[in-house]
């Protein structure tokens, strides 16, 4: 049974980065998540666990960063996940997710602007694998599985 989100959790963002260490993230429609590897053009991914980085647009706000400014693939609006447990199966569009690990800030934060890596912790975000390919659009519906 599925585990409809209560305020309804949707992509507000998607990104993708086009070479590692650029410091660039390039916002989509839409891209495609593939089973084992991540984001489709993203150089970012690290299978099996540091596929793709869901963040939550809340969090974003509460520092004071733009969507895609931390460098993640995924920013969801309506809910926090931080809270989701490693463990947690998360469809997104045609694709499937399962959250693998914390995102802690790194050094790089810090790059962006002093001391936001402090400010970020516990709001980075959630790493997960892509375990059903598929398509991922801004404004898919997110829900728990």
């Amino acid at each position: 049974m599925l585990d409809k989100l209560e305020d309804m959790a949707k992509i507000a963002g998607v990104w993708t980065s086009p070479a590692r260490k650029s410091g660039r993230m390039d916002g989509h429609e839409r891209v495609w998540a593939i089973a084992g590897q991540g984001l489709e053009g993203c150089a970012h991914a690290h299978p099996p666990k540091r596929e793709v980085l869901f963040a939550s647009l809340e969090h974003l706000e509460s520092v004071g960063v733009e969507p895609g400014a931390i460098r993640e693939n995924l920013t969801v609006e309506g809910d926090d996940v931080e809270k989701w447990p490693i463990g947690q199966r998360v469809r997104a569009g045609g694709a499937v997710f399962e959250i693998t690990m914390v995102c802690d800030p790194c050094h790089r934060m810090d790059e962006l602007r002093q001391g936001l890596r402090a400010e970020l912790e516990g709001k980075r975000g959630m790493l997960a694998k892509v375990v059903e390919g598929g398509e991922v659009a801004v404004g898919d519906e997110i829900e728990l599985l």
